[in-house]
């Protein structure tokens, strides 16, 4: 197995592992019922979840080296 095929591996590995920490900082609300979300309202949702993501993935770090 290459690097690269296990530098991916491990980067999906700590994607999952973190969503649950995002969708919590994220604070989105589940669609109510039948109702789809439009264009718009999925690029909004899109964006707040890479910055929860980010900062998930920042306070993990923190959390690790103790700093």
């Amino acid at each position: 197995m290459s690097t690269d095929d296990e530098t991916l591996k491990r980067r999906y590995r700590e994607f999952l592992d973190l969503m649950p920490l995002t969708i919590t900082i994220a604070g989105l609300p589940p669609s109510e019922g039948p109702y789809n979300y439009n264009a718009d309202q999925l690029e909004v949702r899109t964006r707040t979840l890479v910055t929860a993501y980010k900062l998930a993935r920042q306070l993990a770090k923190e959390a690790i080296t103790g700093s």
